[in-house]
């Protein structure tokens, strides 16, 4: 696990990250919804999972941008940049109507990511333990999926003054849309590492990184 520590006297969002991390310390969550049309036709045609391809759509869009992979190391009162962070699948079981953590480590090869991703997804669907392991997986974000519901909004809550920037995404399903097929999308993020335009970036990101793996524009 890599990182650098941010040199807060030169660091581009210093006077917004002192205000929000210290007068009005509080998180933003967006739902949209992103066109998943071309994602699901280059499942169906290469005979991979969607669920999966997108989970690979994600990781890769967090990663390119470093105010996603910031962390607040409060012993030491320092930011922290990963080199990379890594998502958390919640994978669950119809028998018991729970949830298990199943970590995979990110790649950009798209190739090795998947083949990582359902390892570790069939790994999960034969255990009953939660597996929740934070301590030794600092540098990894939340991603999970709602395939019950189409859903407009979603918050998600976390104590005030808690200096947690790990990305917390939700998707929910799919439903078609005047033609094309729309998913809802919930990204939330700690104000004090994320404006509005940050927020709003994760969901173009996510529509450049389908258009260029779906051999798109």
């Amino acid at each position: 696990m890599q990182y650098k520590v941010v040199d807060m006297e030169t660091y581009y969002r210093r006077g917004v990250f002192r205000h929000f991390s210290q007068d009005c310390k509080c998180s933003v969550s967006v739902t949209a919804r992103v066109d998943v049309t071309a994602l699901k036709q280059f499942s169906k045609e290469t005979g991979t999972r969607f669920y999966l391809n997108f989970l690979y759509v994600l990781s890769r869009a967090l990663n390119a941008k470093e105010d996603y992979r910031l962390a607040w190391d409060w012993q030491n009162e320092r930011l922290l940049c990963w080199e990379k962070i890594n998502p958390t699948q919640y994978v669950f079981h119809d028998d018991t109507e729970t949830f298990t953590v199943a970590y995979t480590e990110y790649d950009t090869d798209y190739t090795v990511f998947y083949a990582r991703a359902l390892s570790d997804l069939k790994a999960a669907q034969n255990t009953r333990d939660y597996g929740l392991d934070e301590a030794n997986h600092p540098n990894w974000f939340d991603a999970s999926c709602l395939p019950w519901l189409s859903y407009d909004s979603l918050n998600i809550e976390l104590p005030d003054g808690y200096l947690y920037f790990n990305p917390i995404i939700n998707w929910g399903a799919y439903r078609e849309e005047n033609g094309r097929l729309m998913m809802p999308v919930t990204v939330r993020l700690n104000h004090a590492s994320a404006d509005g335009f940050q927020i709003a970036r994760v969901f173009r990101l996510l529509e450049e990184t389908m258009a260029a793996l779906c051999g798109g524009e």
